[in-house]
């Protein structure tokens, strides 16, 4: 048995793990029933985030995982980090009420902003570039469409350029599109920046242990025993659930599923792959995003099925990167846009594209993060910033916005 859903959550040659995997220090469990203040449950982006919030507010920190830390839903990651969700702002607002819509992407907004400061303040700094990004018409929102999506984000706050497609054209050398242009989104290796954050965590005395699964978790009247494959256990004062694709069992799903994505990066590119290094993506419901990579590649992604089932997932693998291929020649017929590296990864999606955070319902002393959306390391970011305001008795004014018992 396992605390979590266990999934083979990647296959194929990703571009992160043909780079050097960043070392981190390990702990040994020693002692049956240690305890700690905080036990995270995931050694990837959210865990390590999250380790890195509640050591710097003077926690006991603990992580496991049941794989070696950031080879789970990490590694594949294509870390386009955006504060735009994948629900467009003028959609959630009909979907879930204007106030509530737009306090969400606010708060995407200011978790972006946060997880730059504390990349320079960890000294992880140069593991990002910033980057602009073009949102291109398609058939989600049309040119008109993206013309009230540009207000409403006005509206609040959000600066944002409508581009008519002869200035896309005539500034970036795409045809017959329209564009919204946001600023100051980041990329990164996203090993690399989680390591980084795990190493932080682990300088001011965080403890991990790696090949380490959590197989029962028991909420106690003051604290949590969760016991371990190995036949050790761990008493913490409070459990974070941050095991990512992987579903934590007692949690409900609720509005959330597991569905199928691939991605590719191309062959070094022998110029400038488009002008100003834009990220892109499109307001379309098999959308195509690519970033630039390492190297002059390009990182393409998109065509994602409703289905998590890994053999039918990876079947596919073949036919789904020839069909992102075809369309980032279509949509820059002057790259090479062949394949170097190939996956297809498992990806969480919500029904409205935001997060589930907080308090696990029924499982006193447990938090849960499904950060589930085209957003999940900026959602890593808020799911640390509103877990360290729960645990230390603080409150987080949006809790109700991303509650497992939300109405919506």
């Amino acid at each position: 048995m396992s605390a979590t859903r266990k999934r083979q959550l990647h296959d194929g040659r990703t571009i992160w793990r043909a780079r050097r995997m960043p070392a981190l220090q390990r702990s040994r469990l020693g002692v049956s029933s240690g305890k700690t203040d905080v036990l995270i449950i995931g050694a990837g982006i959210s865990g390590a985030m999250i380790a890195e919030a509640l050591s710097d507010a003077g926690l006991d920190v603990t992580i496991i995982d049941r794989r070696e830390p950031l080879h789970g839903s990490t590694c594949a990651s294509t870390a386009l980090i955006q504060y735009e969700i994948d629900t467009p702002l003028t959609k959630l607002s009909r979907r879930i009420g204007k106030h509530s819509a737009q306090r969400i992407w606010l708060r995407s907004k200011l978790a972006l902003d946060a997880l730059r400061e504390r990349t320079r303040v960890i000294g992880a700094h140069e593991e990002c570039s910033r980057h602009d990004t073009l949102y291109l018409d398609g058939d989600v929102l049309s040119q008109d469409g993206l013309l009230k999506e540009a207000l409403a984000r006005r509206e609040i706050g959000l600066e944002c350029t409508l581009l008519a497609p002869r200035a896309l054209t005539e500034r970036f050398g795409i045809s017959g599109r329209s564009a919204l242009m946001s600023y100051d989104n980041i990329g990164a290796d996203p090993v690399r920046l989680a390591a980084s954050f795990l190493r932080a965590a682990l300088d001011r005395g965080a403890r991990l242990h790696a090949n380490c699964e959590a197989e029962h978790v028991e909420p106690l009247a003051h604290a949590v025993r969760v016991e371990l494959k190995s036949g050790e256990s761990l008493l913490a004062s409070h459990v974070i659930f941050a095991s990512g694709y992987e579903m934590p069992k007692g949690v409900p799903r609720k509005g959330h599923k597991i569905i199928s994505t691939w991605a590719m990066a191309t062959r070094p590119q022998p110029r400038n792959i488009w002008p100003e290094g834009c990220f892109i993506w499109e307001a379309a419901d098999l959308y195509l995003y690519l970033r630039p990579g390492p190297d002059g590649r390009i990182i393409c992604g998109g065509e994602d099925e409703e289905f998590g089932d890994e053999e039918k997932r990876n079947a596919l693998t073949p036919e789904k990167i020839a069909t992102i291929e075809r369309k980032l020649a279509e949509l820059f017929p002057h790259v090479d846009p062949r394949a170097d590296y190939a996956w297809t990864a498992n990806f969480g999606a919500s029904q409205t594209g935001s997060p589930s955070i907080g308090p696990a319902p029924r499982m006193p002393h447990c938090y849960a993060v499904l950060g589930y959306g085209g957003n999940g390391i900026t959602f890593s970011m808020l799911a640390g910033q509103m877990l360290r305001n729960m645990i230390c008795g603080h409150g987080d004014a949006d809790a109700g916005l991303f509650s497992f018992s939300r109405k919506f």
